[in-house]
């Protein structure tokens, strides 16, 4: 192994080279100017960004334990781009509230820390890496949920979280020790050679995808989501709803797709239920919220049962669609929490029915949360719609004809729970509306990227094409 095979760790090397700057930058700079840290981590990992879409080679390292391929690195800079946005939408909330508190720092540091164990998650060749990948992208998100250490209702998020995550971990473990048990190895290209479906192992699976579902937030495993969304910050909410899930949702479906494609009888069944489940209850239930980020997290919840519609099909179109449909979503979501973010930052309203009347005092912030409710809706011409269509025709090509048609049915009950709020913000007037106000540069760029993402990731067909050839690498 010489030097530049180190390179295929790019991602990896160049954003822990960001960790430790900041470290540095921490020591150096004086408490009165430590505002400067939010713009020295956005320039870093804007340039971390840019540096990730550069062609890189695909092999593998430590006799397989890292490996990386075309899909993966594309992944990568997708999950980049989220984490960018996020930071630019977070700019004035830090500035604002958190670097008075000289915590500055230590937020970008378990952010990153967080986004480095979720590159390792998924370019993980074996089981160990994966679960070192794992731990290391959950614990430091519990400590960002309870960031907010003036709140109590943060610090309850953070229990909520770190508690049901270790519940989660400890299982996906066990069923990770189960698999090996039944295989003898923790290497995927050696146990997708000689798995079989015994009861061990089948039980094993169940565990395991149980540990995933969590992060995803399928049901039955989606209890935490809702009460840690509500009491974390909105920026930390926000990477758990899109960033957090996207690594999941990937990470599993390579391995659904590869390794545990001898199970696929037995795993599309236990997809199939979980999937409708998922979509009912957490549509049904986020028609009850009026609470913006309660709301947001079932709606969160309702998109993932949809993205198993995707996962369900266990080929190459099944491939593109996920990765597809996770792109838009990212989009589509950070815009939304991004609109909330803006309007909790400024007055501290986080209700639905504090926006009655917003689009009379800030049109454009409501012009935003309408394209992203209408893409997240799957509304033509918006990105959302083309995602969901895509996730439909592939369940329908392998003959799910009856989930397509429950999936239908929720995508309806989604529509009206939408339309509530861009009900509010366009039509309903109020004496007590919020204010107009000017968010500064950061919040109006991250706006500004989402929207135009949701716009052009629908219309630019193209993009859809290049991750289809892009997923010739999974099969």
């Amino acid at each position: 192994m010489d030097f530049s095979s180190f390179l295929l760790m790019r991602h990896e090397i160049i954003l822990l080279a960001v960790i430790l700057l900041l470290v540095v930058a921490e020591v150096s700079i004086s408490n009165a100017k430590k505002s400067s840290v939010v713009h020295l981590a956005i320039f870093l990992f804007g340039i971390h960004t840019i540096v990730g879409f550069f062609k890189i080679d695909y092999g593998s390292l430590f006799g397989g334990m890292f490996q990386t391929n075309e899909l993966i690195h594309f992944f990568k800079n997708v999950l980049n781009i989220g984490v960018l946005i996020l930071l630019l939408q977070s700019g004035d909330w830090l500035e604002e509230k958190i670097i008075q508190q000289q915590r500055g720092t230590e937020f970008f540091i378990l952010l990153f820390s967080s986004l480095l164990g979720m590159y390792f998650m998924i370019s993980a060749g074996d089981f160990l890496m994966f679960y070192l990948g794992l731990e290391l992208s959950t614990l430091p998100v519990a400590a960002l949920a309870a960031f907010e250490v003036t709140k109590r209702i943060s610090s309850e998020s953070g229990i909520k979280l770190i508690l049901s995550a270790a519940l989660a971990s400890g299982v996906s473990l066990f069923g990770i020790s189960m698999l090996y048990a039944t295989t003898g190895s923790i290497y995927f290209a050696e146990i997708s050679e000689a798995i079989t479906a015994s009861n061990l192992t089948i039980l094993g699976f169940v565990l395991f995808f149980a540990g995933l579902g969590f992060k995803i937030s399928l049901v039955p495993f989606h209890f935490w989501t809702a009460d840690v969304y509500e009491g974390a910050p909105i920026s930390i909410a926000s990477y758990l709803s899109v960033i957090s899930k996207g690594a999941a949702v990937f990470i599993l479906m390579i391995l659904l797709f590869t390794v545990l494609k001898p199970l696929m009888h037995i795993w599309e069944n236990i997809l199939y239920g979980v999937a409708i489940i998922t979509m009912f209850i957490g549509n049904l239930f986020a028609l009850r919220q009026q609470n913006m980020k309660r709301f947001l997290a079932f709606s969160s919840i309702a998109q993932a049962g949809f993205i198993l519609l995707g996962l369900i099909t266990g080929n190459q179109l099944g491939t593109t669609t996920v990765v597809y449909f996770v792109l838009i979503y990212i989009f589509s979501n950070l815009a939304a929490f991004g609109v909330v973010q803006a309007i909790s930052l400024k007055t501290g309203k986080e209700n639905m029915s504090d926006y009655e009347g917003l689009y009379r005092t800030n049109p454009n912030l409501s012009l935003v949360m309408m394209l992203a409710l209408f893409s997240l809706a799957g509304i033509p011409p918006v990105a959302g719609f083309f995602g969901k269509f895509f996730l439909f025709t592939a369940a329908a090509s392998k003959g799910y004809y009856l989930l397509v048609f429950l999936a239908v049915v929720n995508v309806t009950i989604s529509l009206y729970y939408y339309l509530l709020v861009i009900r509010a913000m366009f039509l309903r007037k109020s004496d007590n509306a919020i204010p107009y106000f000017k968010s500064k540069i950061y919040m109006k760029l991250g706006l500004l990227i989402t929207a135009v993402g949701i716009l052009v990731i629908g219309l630019y067909s193209p993009l859809y094409d290049y991750i289809h050839e892009l997923s010739k690498s999974v099969f």
